[in-house]
């Protein structure tokens, strides 16, 4: 999920930033109302929340730490909630909750993971458990809320499905209220099956979701329905990678007029011109993740997301052990390798991009850690900072302001 902030913090932020491009402004319904102006956001440190594979005697749930933007330290790790296995999660437009999608096998007797949505307590960041629902199908992986916080939108990868729930007044989730089934295989059949819905975004407009489907090497392509959270299948109906690439996490730029999609298998990104008034991906580009040399045998990537300046996009590298680095042609958005960060990467599942573009987080799930990146503003290139705290598997970094 792309984290979006009142005007007010993006404008302060440019100045605090004056060599960015101004972030785009949220566009907020009655229903997400910003948070309180009368408390605006420290633009001196951030909350930071963790998802994580639990275990017992490894984690317990979700964490927080807090970023300093002057030093690139973060605070020690706390408890945020004690949950099953919080893989990944998304901050409504409000600030005042958090959901999780819990990759668990069995959901009140039926074969589907969970999904919970916790209050944020603003002062501690502590998160209090609301409700859980269903997520609809085996192995939710993925979660975004709609850019008017009516919404919260799950893929299952197990299951090769995705859906949305309704968000309450006071947060908590209704049932699932649309649910779409994913058919199909692709060329590599020991990975592509079956389809594996590994990513749901929703475009700047908030008309169209795209679910990045890894077993069928599709971006699936959904109408947003405001009112009711109903999906159905656009016309476009999809957008194809290479066979055999596997997409998995998907990306949309500031601009609005370009996406880009991961692809785990391959260890490759696809770029794409995006025709909003459509829900249309036209591919432009497809570009390696890896250094010169490497053929990506025995690796994966993971994550991916475009720095708010619009001006650099980074990957992550499993095996290889890497954030990939590009530059981007603000014409065409065409992707340009710029470079690769090794040190002190493990396994980096996720990453997160501050959203004062200043530094990139990324969270090591075999190394047990998540390390601090400061951004070169020039180049896009990460420079290690040297901090770094204990965290039992982390998978998933998002940002809060603290007011």
């Amino acid at each position: 999920m792309t984290l979006r902030f009142p005007s007010y913090f993006h404008r302060r932020c440019f100045l605090l930033l004056a060599t960015l491009a101004l972030v785009s402004e949220t566009r907020l319904t009655p229903f997400a109302a910003a948070a309180d102006p009368a408390k605006p956001a420290d633009v001196s440190k951030l909350r930071v929340y963790i998802g994580t594979y639990t275990s017992p005697q490894g984690s317990k749930g979700i964490y927080q730490t807090v970023l300093n933007l002057k030093t690139g330290e973060l605070s020690p790790v706390e408890l945020a909630a004690e949950v099953s296995s919080p893989s990944f999660l998304a901050i409504h437009p409000t600030e005042k909750s958090l959901y999780a999608v819990m990759e668990i096998s069995d959901f009140n007797g039926k074969p589907a993971g969970g999904v919970g949505a916790f209050s944020i307590d603003a002062k501690t960041g502590k998160l209090k458990l609301l409700n859980q629902q269903s997520s609809g199908g085996p192995g939710p992986c993925h979660i975004v809320v709609d850019h008017s916080g009516k919404f919260a939108l799950v893929a299952n990868y197990g299951g090769g499905s995705a859906g949305s729930l309704p968000i309450k007044s006071d947060g908590s989730l209704e049932a699932m209220g649309s649910f779409v089934q994913h058919v199909g295989t692709s060329k590599d059949k020991s990975r592509q099956e079956a389809p594996h819905a590994h990513s749901i975004n929703v475009d700047p407009q908030n008309h169209f979701a795209f679910v990045a489907d890894l077993g069928l090497d599709k971006v699936m392509i959904y109408k947003l329905d405001p009112k009711t959270g109903k999906l159905t299948p656009n016309m476009p109906a999809f957008a194809s990678v290479d066979a055999g690439a596997g997409p998995r996490h998907f990306a949309f730029h500031p601009s609005g007029k370009f996406a880009y999609v991961i692809n785990e298998m391959h260890c490759t990104v696809t770029g794409f011109v995006y025709d909003s008034a459509k829900g249309e991906l036209i591919p432009v580009q497809t570009i390696t993740t890896l250094p010169n040399g490497f053929d990506g045998e025995n690796y994966s990537t993971a994550e991916i997301q475009v720095h708010p300046s619009g001006r650099f996009v980074y990957g992550s590298n499993r095996g290889h052990h890497s954030i990939a680095v590009f530059s981007v042609d603000a014409g065409t958005g065409k992707l340009t390798a710029v470079g690769n960060q090794k040190e002190g990467i493990k396994t980096p599942r996720n990453f997160g991009v501050d959203p004062t573009g200043q530094f990139v987080i990324v969270a090591n799930q075999d190394g047990d850690s998540l390390v601090v990146f400061r951004v070169d503003l020039a180049t896009g290139m990460l420079k290690a900072t040297g901090h770094k705290v204990a965290v039992p598997k982390p998978v998933c970094v998002k940002f809060l302001p603290i007011r």
